[in-house]
């Protein structure tokens, strides 16, 4: 097999910090994952929640090229094929000189949304991300999920377990591409880019009216879990996008018009904040709580079962989880 690579996902507009190291089950094709930890604070007097906001967050215009390189190869979960071959898309090009790659390409084989954390897979073999992308491919068609995330959301999903099936398009608003639900398409909205989108999710706990959901989709739609959530009239912690669409009167929530609808800074009532010892103006900086958490790749050999590969959830993760008392199992 050639060169492969799993990263802890470092988004274009937020930069989450790398935990403790990544359990690896089974691992296939053929070499021992790396695994690095975060370094703990030596203040035990200090409470956590209170002492900062977002801890493990990280931002770009606070990392010089060589800061941004030390963060890449302390992220490596998995490493297979010869060493220094680390690379990421959204990266500066000078980052790739760093390390020293010449001419060689890494392809993103599998990563979460822009703003989301969590695993991504790169390959620097075309036959190696050719055999990914089959599998991924096959695995949507016989409906088996190989993705899992993990999301924190505003209001708890009813029922606690079910699927959400909708189609989306991408409609241009100030500038943004947003994923927008259309009702029945057509066959000529099919073939204009619209796409039925399918998504898995359970409710795995509860607690001050937020929820720790587990998600897995079944189809590959920007912003699709975002925006099914917010569909649930439960949109995701940190969601300053989809959000806005969530009304609320009287308690009762309702959707507003999606294709109306300009993002905005999630709103988030008092009782919420307090709980998540967040002031109004700190809201805007809260990001975007949905995490891959969990990917299936093919075993070594075609009959070998699928391997499993796991990566722990930021550190302003954990701390939300904390604060609304949600224990992740």
């Amino acid at each position: 097999m050639g060169a492969l690579r799993v990263w802890r996902w470092i988004s274009e507009t937020w930069r989450p910090g790398f935990g403790a190291g990544v359990r690896r089950r089974d691992a296939g094709f053929g070499t021992e994952a790396r695994r690095r930890s975060q370094p703990q604070a030596s203040n035990k007097s200090k409470d956590p929640v209170e002492d900062q906001p977002f801890p493990g967050l990280l931002r770009t215009e606070n990392l010089g090229v060589e800061e941004l390189v030390d963060v890449l190869k302390a992220a490596v979960v998995d490493q297979k094929g010869r060493p220094g071959e680390l690379t990421l898309l959204s990266v500066l090009p000078q980052l790739s000189q760093a390390l020293g790659l010449g001419h060689r390409e890494l392809q993103v084989v599998r990563a979460p949304g822009k703003e989301a954390s969590g695993l991504v897979l790169l390959s620097g073999c075309p036959q190696t991300a050719s055999r990914l992308q089959k599998f991924f491919a096959h695995s949507r068609r016989s409906q088996r999920p190989t993705a899992t995330y993990c999301a924190i959301t505003d209001g708890v999903p009813e029922p606690s377990e079910g699927t959400v099936s909708v189609a989306l398009k991408l409609e241009r608003m100030d500038g943004i591409n947003l994923a927008v639900p259309v009702a029945s398409p057509s066959r000529k909205d099919i073939l204009e880019g619209v796409k039925r989108t399918l998504s898995h999710f359970h409710v795995m706990a509860t607690g001050c009216g937020c929820a720790l959901v587990q998600l897995q989709p079944l189809t590959v739609f920007p912003s699709q879990l975002q925006v099914h959530m917010a569909l649930q009239l439960c949109p995701v912690l940190g969601d300053h996008t989809y959000a806005a669409r969530v009304g609320t009167v009287l308690g009762q929530r309702f959707l507003w018009p999606a294709t109306t609808t300009k993002p905005q800074t999630q709103v988030l009532d008092e009782a919420l904040l307090k709980r998540l010892r967040l002031s109004p103006s700190q809201v805007a900086q809260m990001p975007l709580h949905l995490h891959l958490q969990r990917l299936l790749l093919p075993g070594t050999r075609s009959r070998d079962p699928p391997s499993e590969l796991l990566a722990p959830v930021p550190s302003y993760f954990s701390r939300t989880l904390q604060c609304l008392r949600l224990s992740q199992k």
